[in-house]
């Protein structure tokens, strides 16, 4: 298969998608989402398949929307409207990305997120839609934008925490490291750096020893039970609200800070 935004391959009862933007480090754009959702998908209907390992390429997992094209470029973009704003026009697009981002929670063939360097803002949406998540110990993972300009779509920060763990995650923005992330139940586990690659591979081998159609049932059993949770219409809400924060008061000097002082100093404003 020919991708732009990643990389695919089987190897034996393993499939790996790799996002594949390191010298961005691995930030998304068009058509990133689709591609990964095509990548899943491909490996959910491949009869060798029994677990997907999705990682990141470079320094890091992803450092969330590339913000270089969303935020700095001057003028309106696919996130950002000029106002009046239609909140229909970027649901549609921010819905369509959160679908994306959760075939691989959909997916019946488990899959696990191997997380170094960092996953965060629309990163760690992605990273958090896995089945599994294993962190290098030193990584962060964090959802920034929750202080301006940004909810997390997908919204797994309250299915992994519980609300006040979510909470103190989403009115801080903070992040955390991946030991933090492992206590606090966020992720399956943090090993140092140099062990992430062999820990990984573990989990994956245990797993393809596992008949399909057994991982199926039970990833979909466990699954229901955050659908019957009512978790589509907390991602709803979620998505409408995440468009909301970029055309806000708020959400619109920092789009424009980002375009007279560039991204990384708007960030680093927002987040002092």
């Amino acid at each position: 298969m020919e991708f732009e935004t990643i990389r695919y391959e089987v190897d034996g009862r393993i499939a790996r998608i790799e996002l594949h933007r390191p010298e961005r480090m691995n930030a998304i754009v068009d058509p990133m989402p689709r591609e990964l959702r095509a990548a899943v998908e491909a490996a959910d209907a491949d009869d060798r398949v029994h677990v997907i390992v999705l990682s990141g390429a470079g320094r890091g997992f992803c450092s969330g929307y590339d913000l270089s094209v969303y935020a700095e470029e001057p003028g309106p973009n696919p996130g950002v409207q000029e106002m009046p704003w239609d909140p229909t026009v970027d649901y549609r697009m921010m819905g369509r990305n959160t679908e994306d981002f959760m075939s691989l929670w959909r997916s019946m063939t488990p899959v696990i997120a191997k997380v170094h360097g960092a996953a965060v803002a629309g990163g760690s949406d992605i990273a958090l839609c896995a089945d599994l998540v294993v962190m290098a110990e030193d990584a962060v993972i964090g959802y920034p934008p929750a202080r301006v300009w940004g909810c997390p779509t997908t919204m797994m920060w309250v299915y992994r925490l519980g609300p006040e763990r979510a909470k103190r995650m989403l009115l801080t923005g903070d992040l955390v490291t991946g030991t933090e992330a492992a206590a606090m139940g966020l992720v399956l586990e943090a090993v140092p750096a140099g062990e992430l690659d062999d820990r990984v591979e573990h989990w994956a081998g245990r797993i393809a020893g596992v008949p399909r159609n057994q991982l199926a049932m039970q990833k979909m059993v466990v699954n229901q039970a955050y659908t019957n949770m009512g978790m589509a219409t907390t991602q709803m809400l979620a998505t409408f609200f995440d468009g909301v924060t970029r055309h806000s008061p708020e959400g619109v000097a920092f789009k424009t800070r980002a375009e007279e002082a560039g991204w990384k100093q708007a960030i680093a404003e927002r987040d002092a």
